[in-house]
């Protein structure tokens, strides 16, 4: 066990968990039929419980809590802009 046990895991939970919320949201918006497809927030909502799943899996591989905070950091930069852009086109 590593001295930056704690800080992967901590990015795992919380950075991973508004990554899946994130990419969820990007399956909503930008995914087929829009936001207004039927049965689509089924589909959206058990969707992020294996994103976060995988985020928080593989936040060990990351050589440290720094680097896992950094990159989960701008992915979720980066989703939620994408999730801000497809809001925008769609509405």
């Amino acid at each position: 066990m590593t001295a930056d046990w704690w800080s992967k895991s901590l990015a795992g939970i919380v950075a991973g968990f508004t990554l899946a919320v994130a990419m969820a949201g990007l399956l909503a918006w930008a995914g087929p039929g829009g936001v207004d497809a039927i049965n689509k927030t089924q589909l959206v909502m058990w969707t992020i419980a294996p994103l976060w799943l995988t985020a928080m899996s593989l936040v060990f591989l990351f050589p440290s809590g720094v680097h896992a905070w950094a990159w989960l950091g701008g992915a979720n930069v980066l989703a939620w802009i994408g999730v801000a852009l497809a809001r925008a086109v769609a509405g």
